[in-house]
């Protein structure tokens, strides 16, 4: 007898042991064959009588007693059995007592002095008596120990008695009271052992999973659960073949999600394309699998770069707003049809069709040699019919055909849809007349603009009307999200020449002439209008050969009934009129703010408005508008950042992330003030009103600085082109070009030759350095030696062309004058190098001969 089993008290009955006969009260309730989820108990505890057994003393077998509880497999019975009325009355008033003293009897055999098949009986006998609900439950639990002796129980061989074992436990860790006893008896660890084994059969899978589903509901056991090996094994049931052991892993993953400290470790696992395939497939009798799929997937959606990672697997997060909102909704009832993002379908015979259906069997009138429908166009054509239809049967956001619960919801909850529903339902959603409806659809339109397929097919559903008109709606809040979703759109080129079409400068240029904007506002407008005049934009597009995902393919058409219509207006190839929809942005009004902006705005908003201005060049290359205000006063505060001249604050120490972060950003708005002042100084105009010496001085301080190279490109520009309007001096003795030379060209032809992959690109960097050496520039062999440049030098030497030999042959003997780098030229490998060239008598060895006698060897 165990150490668990002797603390049960003695029952005192005439019985002899282990000689018993038995009578089965009250067989009504029976152990269903599967259940979906653990949640509770109700469904039993509505019954008020369970299976109890309680013995008269005969010369009967335990074995035979427990025979007829169970099948002969010994798994539990579950095909209902019925009772007839008379074994209910004459058994109704002792089963609750008498039968319930018989527990201890069960638990008793679950010692491991008892035979296997004893306690294997016993275990499938509680487990089939625990069903009956928490009263049931309590009986088995007033006795200490026996949890341990059932998690024992899942280490025996007989699948029997590891599935009783298991279901046992998944009825105990389903009351709240015996979750934390179930989890410090070594639940979790058995479990993970038993989920290890090659073969298990799918009933105990489900079951050992359950028992992990209730436990999981406690956010300390999550995590626990989440740190062992068992993480895997849970995934890997997702894959099961039995969709009960699906549904359970699922039901354990969405609640492991619920803890944010799990996200990591799950995605890492490969959680996330597992889910997503899951919640896809929409297999028949899987409801419970594809809610638990989509809660967890909701979870891991709340983080940034994980909701990505679930768009990439074409899933879309789309925000659930009530069946209250869909009331507005008003289908456009058309007499011939149009497609969702405007292509219009034009008729080219007036007469009737043939058979009267013209509009509804438009699929079969198209002729292929008239119409050739992308994929996306398609896609967009269906998914748009689903939700509309959905949404005029009132069935849109409802579950297996049940209105939803509430019809103003009280919390911002998400579903996840597959692209092409997705897609369609935002943009059925911007045309609805609720507010915060539209605000959540706009703000999930830009969270899922995340690559060209995403938004190629928000453009192609129709969303960029919807979104261009909303640019003029009265609330803020939606304001703020049409243009977030607007300035994702526009990553996209061939976006950017449709929403310009659809007139979008217009009300751009009107919400930034505003005076109370927010500056979040005003970033993302700025962002949108620059994307749009971005004169590149249009290069891009003549080489532009369509979406990413999205090659052409004509729809299969039957023989035309009657061939009476075409497609005509593709949206995709209006032309964009540049001066007729470009006019807004030459307003002085508009040129005045956006000046406004570089004087006041940080580094951010200044390099947008810079760029603007300078993209307005471009359209207007005369420029009376710009030469005529102060332009200047803009351009002096951002080439004065603060960042630059705080260089002995303790930001850099203290907070390093941050004050690299404002470098960056002040450096970038530096080098759009440099371009645009170099636009501007095209014109004539403006060069007789501009103070060429104050900008020099300032530009000539940002040369020098420590700032990235990289910076310094436009910086550099814009420096030789003020010098030349004091007329053609290209000699280096010119103050401006020398700095040019040393603090920008000489470094970007060091750096040239170091990370070049191109032979061709270094041999230009270093030709190009020796005539800057050759010609004399003062500290010039010096400025080489501090960028680094002996030893990408030597290394050429030694495997560059002849001209290349030459050329950097010529730079280190200039170098070597100087006996401070004879150092720094013999550890890069000099001298090995000079003599082969010299023994080898390659071209140019007398002048390696002369090198190697100036070195100190």
């Amino acid at each position: 007898m165990t150490l668990a089993s002797s603390t049960i008290p003695a029952i005192h009955c005439d019985i002899k042991f282990p000689s018993l006969q038995y009578i089965v009260i009250n067989a009504v309730t029976t152990v269903p064959s599967r259940r979906r989820k653990p949640a509770t108990l109700s469904s039993y505890q509505c019954n008020s009588r369970h299976s109890l057994f309680f013995f008269k003393p005969k010369l009967r077998s335990v074995r035979t007693v427990l025979a007829r509880v169970t099948n002969g497999d010994g798994a539990a019975d579950a095909s209902p059995q019925q009772s007839s009325a008379v074994d209910i009355k004459e058994t109704k008033d002792s089963s609750s007592t008498f039968g319930d003293s018989y527990v201890a009897l069960f638990v008793r055999m679950l010692g491991l002095d008892y035979d296997p098949l004893d306690r294997e009986q016993a275990i499938v006998a509680l487990w089939k008596y625990s069903l009956g609900g928490k009263k049931c439950i309590d009986n088995i639990m007033q006795f200490s120990g026996c949890v341990n002796l059932i998690i024992n129980l899942l280490k025996s061989e007989s699948t029997a008695a590891c599935e009783a074992a298991a279901g046992l436990l998944r009825s105990i860790s389903s009351i709240n009271v015996y979750r934390d006893c179930v989890a410090e008896s070594g639940a979790i660890e058995e479990i993970t052992g038993l989920l290890s084994r090659p073969s298990l059969t799918s009933e105990v899978k489900e079951q050992s999973i359950c028992v992990l589903w209730n436990l999981s509901v406690d956010e300390k056991l999550r995590l626990k659960i989440a740190n062992t090996d068992i993480l895997p094994l849970l995934i890997k049931s997702l894959e099961d073949e039995d969709i009960k052991v699906k549904e359970a892993a699922g039901g354990v993953l969405a609640n492991l999600a619920l803890s944010h400290s799990n996200h990591n470790i799950m995605v890492e696992l490969g959680v996330i394309p597992k889910l997503a395939k899951l919640l896809k497939t929409g297999e028949e009798g899987s409801k419970v699998m594809r809610k638990e799929a989509r809660n967890a997937l909701i979870e891991l959606a709340k983080d940034d770069y994980y909701r990505i990672l679930i768009i990439e697997e074409g899933l879309v997060p789309v925000p659930m707003v009530g069946a209250a909102a869909y009331k507005s909704f008003r289908p456009e009832l058309h007499s011939w049809p149009s497609l969702p993002d405007g292509t219009v379908i034009e008729r080219t015979s007036q007469g009737p069709s043939k058979y009267g259906a013209n509009e509804l069997l438009l699929g079969l009138n198209i002729n292929e040699k008239n119409v050739n429908i992308e994929e996306a166009k398609m896609n967009a054509m269906v998914g748009r019919a689903k939700q509309h239809f959905l949404a005029r049967i009132g069935a849109i956001e409802s579950e297996d055909g049940r209105k939803p619960e509430s019809e103003f919801p009280t919390d911002l909850r998400l579903t996840l849809l597959p692209w092409m529903d997705g897609v369609a339902r935002l943009v059925l959603i911007l045309g609805l007349e609720d507010e915060r409806a539209i605000t959540r659809a706009a703000e999930s339109i830009a969270h899922a603009s995340i690559n060209e397929h995403m938004r190629i097919s928000f453009k192609e559903a129709g969303a960029i009307k919807y979104l261009v008109q909303l640019l003029d709606h009265s609330s803020d809040a939606v304001r703020l999200s049409v243009t977030h979703a607007l300035e994702r759109l526009s990553l996209s080129h061939v976006v950017c020449q449709i929403m310009e079409a659809e007139g979008v400068i217009h009300p751009l240029v009107d919400t930034l002439k505003r005076l109370d904007i927010s500056e979040n506002l005003m970033e993302k407008t700025l962002d949108t209008l620059g994307r749009i005049l971005d004169p590149s934009k249009e290069m891009k597009s003549k080489f532009y050969d369509g979406p990413v995902n999205g090659t052409k393919k004509a729809l299969d058409a039957a023989k035309s009934l009657d061939a009476s219509i075409e497609l005509t207006g593709n949206m995709a190839e209006i032309p964009v009129s540049g001066t007729k929809t470009r006019k807004e942005v030459l307003d002085s009004v508009f040129i005045n703010r956006l000046i406004s902006i570089m004087k006041t705005s940080y580094p951010n908003l200044q390099r947008k408005a810079a760029s603007i201005l300078e993209f307005i060049t471009v359209i207007d290359p005369i420029m009376d508008t710009i030469s005529s205000l102060e332009i200047e006063s803009g351009l002096e505060a951002i080439f004065q950042q603060k960042a630059l001249e705080d260089t002995e604050s303790d930001i850099e120490s203290q907070q390093p992330e941050k004050y690299a972060l404002d470098v960056e950003e002040a450096c970038l708005a530096i080098s759009a003030g440099s371009r645009l002042l170099t636009k501007l100084l095209d014109s004539k105009q403006f060069c007789q009103t501009i103070n060429c010496t104050h900008f020099t001085k300032l530009l000539r301080r940002i040369l020098k600085s420590n700032i990235p190279l990289h910076y310094k490109d436009w910086v550099a520009a814009c420096l030789v082109k003020l010098s030349c309007l004091s007329g053609p001096n290209l000699d280096f003795e010119n103050p401006v070009n020398m700095e040019v030379t040393l603090y920008e060209t000489i470094p970007r032809l060091t750096e040239q030759m170091k990370s070049s992959f191109s032979p061709e690109a270094r041999e230009a960097a270093v030709v190009e350095l020796n005539r800057i050496v050759s010609e004399g520039v003062v500290d010039s062999t010096q400025t080489v030696a501090s960028e680094g440049g002996i030893f990408p030098l030597v290394k050429l030497i030694e495997e560059g062309s002849d001209r290349a030999v030459e050329a950097g042959l010529a730079i280190l003997y200039n170098l070597s004058m100087d006996s401070e780098n004879h150092s720094t030229i013999i550890a890069a490998g000099a001298v090995p190098a000079l003599r082969r060239i010299v023994l080898s008598q390659r071209p140019h060895w007398t002048r390696a001969l002369r090198l190697l006698r100036n070195l100190p060897i």
